[in-house]
């Protein structure tokens, strides 16, 4: 099963072996069957069976071998996730010696930071607003070895990104985020209604998360207008500032309000992973 439109360094752009990945998490075993084409597979509407595929995808690093967190929060895709650290790692300079990450909003599957050591040994300062989120990303990164390359922090205040989280003597070579994309939780429900349908499986939902990973009050849209803004008042924090953007007309809305507010360097960097198009956009003053 191959992946469409992976980075050429992400190494899961060639498809899964299901046989090695039985090997790096043999969980998953009970989840795989033949399909009626002759493939491989295993069910994407279950969430079980999608979150072995995921640690079985995370365990393919030799740096990682524990990954756990509660079924209510979100399984993140492995191959999608790791694109973005590469696409990171094209924007970051070769010349730079070591690599400093911000990532904002990392929940308790801390999977930015933990496929950013694996892949790079970087350093990670993580956030999250959620206590119980952060305790979860600890004992992972605990559990791998990772604790004097991840640092957590906790957001006190739901209404900054940057703000009450930056010291003085920090400096990052980028930040990065993977926003809530709704305005509230009945819009959540509403997508998770219609994702289950679109599944096909009423009976079982393909859709987790908690309020923090899935939205705020304005949306995506909002999250991003707050983030660009703290993002100009610490211009010299970091080197680039980036997000994961899945509305279109908010790359262009956030693309105006950066010229007003001083940024030199707008980028927009599509992904794409099966079906899914994406894009993160990036900034630096």
């Amino acid at each position: 099963m191959k992946e469409k439109g992976l980075h050429p360094k992400n190494k899961f752009n060639k498809g899964y072996n299901f046989e090695e990945l039985i090997q790096n998490n043999p969980s998953l075993k009970e989840f795989v069957f033949t399909n009626t084409y002759g493939a491989i597979t295993i069910d994407f509407s279950n969430p079980k069976a999608v979150k072995e595929l995921n640690k079985a995808l995370l365990f393919s690093f030799e740096s990682i071998s524990v990954w756990d967190f509660p079924d209510e929060n979100l399984c993140p895709p492995i191959p999608g996730r790791l694109d973005y650290i590469h696409h990171l790692a094209d924007l970051c300079s070769s010349e730079e010696k070591e690599i400093t990450i911000l990532d904002i909003g990392t929940g308790a599957t801390c999977i930015y930071p933990l496929l950013g050591v694996a892949a790079y040994n970087w350093n990670f300062i993580a956030t999250d607003i959620e206590l119980d989120s952060l305790d979860t990303a600890q004992d992972n990164i605990d559990d791998n070895g990772f604790d004097k390359k991840i640092q957590l922090r906790q957001q006190f205040d739901e209404q900054h990104i940057l703000k009450g989280i930056l010291e003085e003597n920090d400096s990052f070579s980028a930040t990065m985020c993977n926003p809530p994309f709704y305005k509230s939780a009945e819009e959540a429900r509403g997508a998770n209604r219609r994702k289950t349908k679109n599944l096909g499986n009423s009976a079982v939902r393909n859709f987790s998360g908690n309020n923090n990973e899935l939205w705020y009050v304005g949306g995506e849209k909002a999250f991003l207008h707050n983030y660009l803004y703290e993002s100009s008042l610490f211009s010299k924090k970091s080197k680039w500032f980036t997000s994961l953007v899945s509305k279109k007309e908010n790359v262009e809305s956030l693309q105006k309000s950066s010229k007003k507010l001083g940024v030199r360097n707008f980028k927009i960097i599509p992904l794409s992973q099966g079906n899914k198009v994406t894009r993160i956009v990036c900034w630096q003053f």
